[in-house]
């Protein structure tokens, strides 16, 4: 490992934009972070696949630490993973070996720390419903602590780990089944199922219907391929709204779903049918697939995607995001919360 100075962030980021890092150490395992974060005494930014962050043009000050890969082994029906490890290549050792709990939320773009740090979730299932114990390093006491799940508290994209102390997740152990934990219920994904003649009763076929689910979103991404599109995936986190302002927004549904299976689709994906798509106040708030503010544009498949389409900055980026946050305020009296995380500082208009 070795310390840089002044290196650009942009290829340590999904968006692909942001200024630079003041030092940068990149890490491949756990090993290697808790070395750099035991020797650290300024100022710590940690980041996984950069898939969930917009970094500020003006860069980040003091270390910033990239952690990328690391260990996932199994232990009977437990799968124990380093922070740095690719969450999706975790799901695909559990479907080797025919253990259910986390298929639903294949494809995900994340870190394992970043999952556990974000409760990510998907098609009716969440990272808290299968982790059982989180590895911490504690930058107070400098050492490294390991607490079960119920330490903190979860909803719906929320550990409250996000609310302090100043810890590092390290690695984390997920408690899995060999049976099915749930149905698959989603409506999209129950379309698809169909459409390809696969069983959503079978662990293997559930992951096929999921992945497709996700390429016909555009939510696809490779974390060694320049080929993706440069957005952090769903900019927003899904609203809670009264249920009539909720039938409201969801009326500007494209896909042709009734009311019933939306707000069952609302139900599934974010605990409650009150928890609207924040793609449908986007479409309820005026805003269209593919439109455009200079270098950035809501992508084409997915509203809710804000897309660096080469040259923008993150600035311009947080910029949109901000016209988009005001629309649904003044015109629906909706709050858009970001689910990005913006780092570093950023002008306000």
């Amino acid at each position: 490992m070795q310390i840089q100075t002044n290196v650009s962030l942009k290829d340590y980021s999904s968006f692909h934009s942001g200024g630079a890092a003041q030092k940068l150490v990149v890490c491949k395992n756990t090993e290697e972070l808790l070395a750099v974060l035991t020797e650290a005494d300024e100022n710590i930014t940690t980041l996984g696949f950069g898939t969930n962050v917009l970094i500020s043009d003006e860069g980040l000050p003091g270390l910033t630490i990239v952690c990328r890969g690391g260990k996932i082994e199994l232990e009977e029906d437990m799968i124990i993973a380093d922070a740095g490890a690719w969450w999706d290549d975790l799901v695909i050792l559990a479907l080797q070996n025919n253990l259910w709990g986390i298929e639903l939320m294949s494809g995900i773009p994340s870190s394992v720390g970043g999952a556990v740090m974000g409760n990510i979730a998907a098609y009716g299932q969440q990272v808290r419903d299968t982790l059982e114990w989180i590895e911490l390093y504690d930058h107070t006491t400098q050492s490294t602590k390991r607490v079960t799940a119920d330490t903190y508290k979860y909803s719906y994209r929320y550990n409250s780990l996000q609310d302090g102390p100043d810890v590092v997740i390290t690695r984390a152990a997920f408690s899995l089944s060999a049976r099915a934990t749930q149905k698959l219920e989603y409506g999209s994904a129950l379309r698809i199922a169909q459409e390809l003649s696969l069983n959503t009763d079978l662990l293997s076929d559930r992951r096929q219907i999921i992945i497709r689910a996700r390429e016909q979103a555009g939510s696809l991404y490779d974390p060694e391929s320049r080929d993706n599109s440069y957005t952090a995936g769903s900019f927003f986190k899904n609203p809670v709204v009264p249920l009539e302002t909720a039938k409201k927004v969801i009326a500007f549904d494209e896909t042709g779903k009734s009311e019933q299976q939306l707000l069952k689709q609302n139900q599934i994906h974010g605990g409650s049918n009150h928890r609207v798509s924040a793609a449908h106040v986007l479409l309820a708030a005026g805003f269209e697939r593919g439109q455009t503010w200079g270098g950035v544009r809501l992508h084409p498949e997915h509203i809710l995607k804000i897309e660096n389409t080469g040259d923008a900055s993150s600035q311009e980026i947080y910029d949109v995001a901000q016209t988009l946050i005001k629309a649904a305020e003044e015109k629906l009296g909706i709050t858009l919360e970001p689910e990005v995380k913006f780092l570093g500082s950023f002008k306000q208009s």
